[in-house]
């Protein structure tokens, strides 16, 4: 199925048809997808409007499929899925016209040229902005003459950045988008996507394995694991409570407690992330641990102390 709109079932109106602009810019509510050997879900997710959300989670824990599911790309088994306050399935058409979408999977070669190509995307979108993809041309540094099938893997998926940075779209999502680029590019488009939501009205949802970056860019996080959403809301709120302690630990077997994540145990000494939103401290204390150190922790530190980074 199309992630584009068909060009031949909306007129310029479409755009403008009237829609919720109070609600979430993407709210995923009960999503269940069923393979043999992966399950998906129940997922609930809320990407707020105005916010960079980033999506994180290890290769296999199910964030392409969700993705994939949000612009038609699969049926889900159940659950329900809103971006920018319109049903994916019953308004996938205005939708899509609201909605952007950059994936390194994205082929444009069929249309020759980069100009041939980013022609061929604008016609299917009214909110298509000619000067903002000049514009973008040059801060991605690339040339409109050039021929899609001598493009690299990263200029690549700039053009597919700049189909989707031309539009007026209020909702971008974006699988792995600094893939294949170079730190100008990834500098471009940081300050493409602060723009795009300083003015609170457009959204942006990234899915990233770019863990540092993430956390200089992103307002909001969610942590995906095994198909499970297992931690999500505003970024400096989420890494802010979680403290990396050390403490000496008499028994063998590491404490069970709620809030804390165990990540080392050996000769006496443990390691742990413990979430300050719960009695997790003063449970170690009762428990007769006494505390080494206690550090803050970074957004890859929280990562990979909370999911599990084995593949499904």
């Amino acid at each position: 199925m199309s992630i584009l709109a068909e060009p031949d079932t909306f007129s310029v109106g479409v755009a403008d048809t009237d829609h919720d602009t109070t609600a979430a810019a993407v709210s995923i509510r009960g999503l269940v997808k069923q393979f043999p050997n992966f399950r998906l879900g129940p997922l609930d997710l809320t990407v707020p409007r105005g916010a960079i959300y980033g999506f994180v989670g290890p290769n296999g824990s199910g964030k392409s499929t969700t993705i994939d599911l949000i612009f038609g790309m699969g049926r889900a088994d159940a659950g329900s899925i809103t971006v920018a306050g319109m049903d994916h399935v019953r308004e996938e058409r205005e939708m899509k016209l609201r909605a952007a979408y950059v994936s390194p999977e994205l082929g444009f070669r069929p249309w020759g040229t980069v100009a041939r190509a980013l022609a061929f995307v604008a016609g299917f979108y009214p909110d298509w902005d000619a000067h903002r993809c000049s514009d973008l041309l040059r801060a991605f540094g690339l040339n409109s003459a050039e021929k899609v099938a001598a493009l690299s893997f990263g200029q690549r998926m700039k053009l597919a950045l700049i189909t989707a940075l031309s539009r007026d779209a209020e909702v971008l999502i974006l699988d792995e988008p600094t893939t294949g680029l170079d730190a100008v590019a990834r500098r471009a488009l940081h300050t493409e996507l602060l723009r795009i939501v300083s003015g609170g009205r457009r959204s942006v949802l990234i899915s990233s394995h770019s863990l540092s970056e993430l956390e200089r860019l992103a307002d909001h996080v969610g942590f995906l694991d095994r198909g499970r959403l297992v931690l999500e809301g505003p970024m400096d709120e989420i890494v802010g409570r979680h403290r990396q302690v050390d403490f000496l630990w008499k028994a063998s077997a590491a404490p069970v407690i709620a809030g804390l994540t165990v990540q080392s145990l050996a000769e006496g000494r443990c390691r742990a992330v413990v979430d300050a939103a719960t009695d997790a401290r003063e449970q170690l204390r009762l428990l007769g641990a006494e505390l080494i150190s206690d550090s803050p922790v970074t957004l890859e530190e929280l990562f990979l102390a909370l999911v599990k980074t084995e593949s499904n």
